[in-house]
């Protein structure tokens, strides 16, 4: 082994090795069980950071662990491309706007800014090791993905979940599209409650709103029917301020009494109450709100405004006519879009949607059984299903994604969808094959485009080929586990979910994986967005190495957010530098080491076989913990197995021994050596599922000419119980080392100083293991005798 680890030059090395040996691909379990991985794609909207590097980095890990335990691994890694945050990232990098170009010549554009990204992203990931399969990567602009997806869409038109409305939408007026549920963010936002009188024939009727801009759109007046103080006024009318028409005074239980003054104005739409209010009784729709986030040009005073200027607009004209009784700062929680932060208003648009709340029971089944990492992850998604309110709107008002394969019917307006094997299709491109069932040959393409989950629920499918030739559903499906982090439970997770039991009936993942964030600051995750985290993961694998990253990124509780220091290296570094250098010594011990056939564990010495015990112990604990995919634990583990066990005290032990056969034996020194060789493998194996490269570079350095495998990666874990009485033997033999280095440390002595005596108690069925350890122990302790004891 060189003096000194050069990781830059082994790192390029040995993912250069993998590559060319095929050392991940995946064989269609034509061996061994397949054991399959569903990883989230990046989205392709600018660079990946730490965080990015933190949570691939975990499911890479359980990847690696499966291999070792005997799977053929379907691992792929694909790239979400396709949508509203691609649509941004080349918009920003092209200094253009999308609507200023031709859809297909926008497409175009994309697809040539994105390769760009995706060819760095595939960089980073082979620089840090990941074992994937990269003839397995995918993208979801591809033909082959959009192709899928419209399969989907078509499969759930016939099955009649997919359906298209006009209803009330969520819309962005920033992104000028409809949104789902699952998009928004709640943020508490400083206000006004604006008190105005609604004139009634029985008196005025005080109502409080932070909306004054929807006046115009005000249908009716809401009060609880068992609030003493407006029972009056139910069924009457009210004239609404500035505007002067009548609107009524209904009762409904959903009215907070506490709320403002407990009377209600509902306007089409200043929120979800509206919406339930409007659909319930039936009320009448009166435009105020444009797509463009503008105001209605009919709406008298504010007409072609921008919302926030027409609120300060109406609140000036309304003073000035000394119709605002009062005014009186609010803090309220307001729904933004979590994509651009606007707050999301409400307007009646012709949306596609799949039909998700007459499932709701048996996605709340699903949730029990799927097995969920950590556990309480899975009330997060419990909670959301429970508190759905609108079906899924799977359309969009974007240029860049997968289209809907639909047309419309010019003359009745009914929609025509495409063939089968149309697929993929783009309807602003090309018509369908035959006439509408009126007889009508002309046709209006559907301009909306799926919404990005739309296509990313369908990652399982995609993997699969879900209805092409090759079609692998039954080799992979359901899949072993889905990675993902713990925002998008609500959007990958649940859709995924849907989509799965939709078409196959089935869960889609037996496990869910789910990993916490890296954060810039408490509060404040590392995003591409707000450009917050440190140095970018490339300059950090070429400072600290992939193995070093690697290492810090599996030291956490999986689920838990943590916080990035370049200071974390240091832990790493140290741990590398001291696996390379105990490896090193036990290389130099083994140079004259080979195998001999006749030789098995019942001829090792007890301390020998104790080393090999706490390996098979370890790796059946840090199996257990991997099976949960609590890396951090496992990890925590390894490094007492390795740091304590084999570097504290076996090698201090086993040293004199294999340094001078002439003193304690050539069958003593060759039990040490058989146990060094076994136990650093074992050791190095459980390590390789962390950090891959150097574990390599000392598997190929030393234990290659030895063993038949190619890779350590391609070896298997052992599958053992470990004897507890050597593991008991062992503890003892610590316990005594530990002290007399405790006596040696209150005395001010050297570890090296020589003492005149150890006196050993020892069990009697522990006194032969003592008797042919005494050698190893004087030579630990520096004690001139050793006393033996019952």
């Amino acid at each position: 082994m060189d003096k000194k680890y050069d990781f830059q030059k082994s790192e390029k090395r040995f993912a250069e090795f993998w590559e060319e040996n095929e050392i991940y691909k995946y064989r269609q379990g034509k061996e061994r069980p397949v054991y399959s991985i569903d990883t989230p794609p990046p989205t392709v909207s600018g660079k990946l950071h730490i965080g990015h590097v933190f949570s691939y980095t975990q499911a890479e890990i359980i990847a690696r662990f499966k291999r070792m335990q005997g799977f053929d691994v379907f691992y792929p890694l694909g790239f979400d491309d396709n949508g509203l945050p691609t649509e941004r990232l080349v918009e920003r990098d092209r200094k253009i706007r999308a609507g200023q170009l031709p859809r297909s010549q926008f497409r175009n554009v994309c697809v040539e800014t994105i390769e760009k990204y995706e060819n760095d992203f595939t960089e980073l990931f082979k620089k840090l090791g990941f074992s994937v399969d990269w003839d397995l990567s995918y993208q979801t602009v591809s033909s082959l993905s959009p192709k899928i997806s419209q399969r989907s869409f078509l499969n759930l038109v016939k099955m009649k979940k997919a359906y298209r409305k006009e209803s009330p939408v969520l819309w962005c007026t920033q992104c000028q599209t409809s949104i789902a549920q699952a998009e928004l963010e709640t943020r508490d936002l400083e206000s006004s409650f604006h008190y105005l009188n609604f004139k009634t024939s029985l008196g005025d009727l005080l109502i409080a709103t932070t909306r004054p801009e929807l006046l115009y759109g005000c249908v009716c007046v809401f009060v609880h029917p068992e609030d003493e103080r407006y029972l009056k006024f139910i069924g009457e009318k009210a004239r609404v301020p500035l505007y002067g028409f009548e609107i009524p005074i209904m009762a409904d239980e959903m009215v907070s009494m506490e709320k403002g003054t407990g009377a209600v104005m509902c306007a089409t739409f200043g929120d979800t109450a509206d919406v339930s209010w409007y659909q319930t009784y039936h009320l009448p729709y009166k435009k105020v709100i444009l797509p463009d986030g503008t105001i209605s040009g009919e709406v008298p005073y504010i007409g072609g405004m921008e919302i926030s200027l027409a609120r300060r607009t109406i609140v000036e004209e309304l003073k000035s006519r000394d119709l605002l009784v009062r005014q009186e700062a609010v803090s309220h929680s307001v729904a933004v879009h979590e994509r651009c932060g606007s707050a999301v208003e409400i307007i009646p648009s012709n949306q596609w949607y799949i039909d998700v709340l007459s499932e709701k029971d048996r996605f709340l089944k699903a949730a029990d059984e799927i097995s969920w990492h950590p556990a309480h992850m899975k009330k997060r998604y419990q909670i959301w299903v429970e508190n759905l309110k609108w079906d899924w709107c799977i359309s969009r008002q974007r240029y860049f994604g997968v289209p809907f394969p639909v047309w419309y019917c010019k003359d009745c307006k009914e929609p025509v969808f495409a063939e089968e094997d149309q697929l993929p299709v783009n309807p602003m491109e090309e018509m369908p094959r035959k006439a509408c069932s009126c007889g009508c040959r002309q046709f209006l393409p559907e301009e909306a485009v799926f919404d990005t989950w739309a296509t990313s629920s369908m990652t399982p499918f995609i993997n699969a080929g879900y209805g092409e030739s090759y079609d692998r559903s039954r080799e992979i499906l359901p899949m072993g586990m889905r990675n993902q982090a713990h925002e998008i439970i609500r959007t990958w997770a649940f859709y995924t979910i849907v989509k799965s039991l939709c078409h196959t009936g089935e869960i889609p993942w037996k496990d869910i994986m789910i990993s916490g964030f890296v954060l810039a600051k408490p509060g404040e995750k590392i995003s591409k967005s707000k450009n917050n985290g440190s140095e970018s993961p490339l300059a950090l694998i070429e400072m600290h190495s992939a193995d070093a990253i690697r290492y810090w990124a599996a030291s956490n509780k999986l689920g838990t957010d943590t916080f990035f220091s370049e200071d974390e290296m240091k832990v790493s570094r140290r741990f590398l530098t001291k696996l390379y250098n105990a490896a090193k010594f036990a290389v130099l011990q083994l140079e004259d080491y080979e195998k001999k056939e006749e030789f098995n564990q019942e001829m090792l010495l007890p301390i020998d076989r104790w080393m090999l015990e706490r390996v098979i112990e370890t790796t059946g604990v840090v199996k257990a913990h991997l099976d949960e995919f609590e890396m951090g634990q496992a990890r925590h583990e390894i490094d007492e197995l390795f740091w304590k066990d084999f570097c504290d005290y076996y090698i201090e032990i086993v040293k004199e021994r294999l340094y001078q056969p002439q003193k304690h034996g050539v069958k003593e020194r060759y039990s040490g050596q058989y146990a060094l060789y076994h136990s650093l493998l074992g050791i190095l194996k459980l390590y390789a599922v962390y950090t891959p490269f150097i574990t390599e570079y000392i598997y190929q350095d030393y234990y290659r000419s030895h063993e038949k495998n190619l890779s350590i990666h391609q070896m298997v874990w052992d599958r053992k119980e470990a004897n507890k009485a050597y593991l008991e033997f062992g503890d003892q033999v610590k316990e005594l080392i530990g002290a007399v280095r405790r006596e040696k440390t209150e005395k001010q002595l050297s570890m090296k100083d020589e003492i005149p005596e150890v006196i050993i108690t020892s069990p009697k069925r522990f006194r032969e293991f003592f008797k042919d350890t005494q050698l190893d122990i004087q030579a630990c302790t520096g004690a001139k005798k050793i006393i033996l004891r019952s």
